[in-house]
């Protein structure tokens, strides 16, 4: 039994380093891009971002390769809405756009995920000091992706206390078996460094 834990673990930490390695060479959905990002990106952005039905619980995010654009990312089973379907056909549209590959992952429909997906959503956005600086938004910047009971965040925070605590807020949700912190710090503190 031990065996098949460890070869489980192993499978899901490899899985988690390739997502890690393929998320630093992409464009997340609701983040600003660079300074020099194309036009043909900022449109792909802007469509996904008008997605009617997008919410904290998809996590979508794009490659463009001249005028193939890749769509990544996850979201749940939401009848009648369909976020991958939705954001193949915005982009297509975009002028420019020769190719839309979508590799958006449709989560498995579970009422426990539901379950989860809300209590986290409480957990997180109800804590008044994360709720009242990233609830306040249209799309807000903490998302919150459910895979069989596994728990995902996503998306951008101000500093590393912001981190810890919507992670500790996450962790406290019963039922989940596992969480997995892949929020950005936009204002990491750098040592000073020691004068010479």
């Amino acid at each position: 039994m031990r065996k098949v834990l460890g070869l489980a673990g192993m499978a899901l930490l490899i899985a988690n380093l390739a997502l890690a390695d393929q998320k630093q060479h992409h464009s997340d959905v609701f983040t600003q891009g660079p300074p020099d990002e194309s036009q043909l990106a900022r449109q792909v952005r802007h469509n996904l971002l008008m997605l009617p039905y997008y919410s904290i619980f998809d996590d979508l995010y794009f490659q463009l390769n001249g005028g193939v654009v890749t769509l990544e990312g996850a979201c749940p089973p939401d009848p009648p809405w369909d976020i991958k379907s939705d954001a193949e056909g915005a982009v297509k549209r975009i002028p420019g756009v020769t190719q839309v590959i979508n590799n958006i992952k449709v989560l498995p429909l579970s009422n426990m995920d539901w379950q989860i997906r809300r209590a986290e959503e409480r957990a997180i956005y109800g804590d008044q000091e994360i709720g009242t600086k990233y609830g306040y938004q249209a799309i807000p910047s903490i998302h919150i992706i459910v895979d069989n009971g596994h728990v995902t965040l996503d998306g951008v925070v101000d500093d590393q206390f912001d981190d810890t605590l919507v992670r500790t807020r996450a962790n406290a949700v019963p039922n989940v078996f596992s969480v997995t912190d892949n929020l950005v710090i936009l204002n990491r503190k750098k040592k000073p460094e020691k004068p010479e």
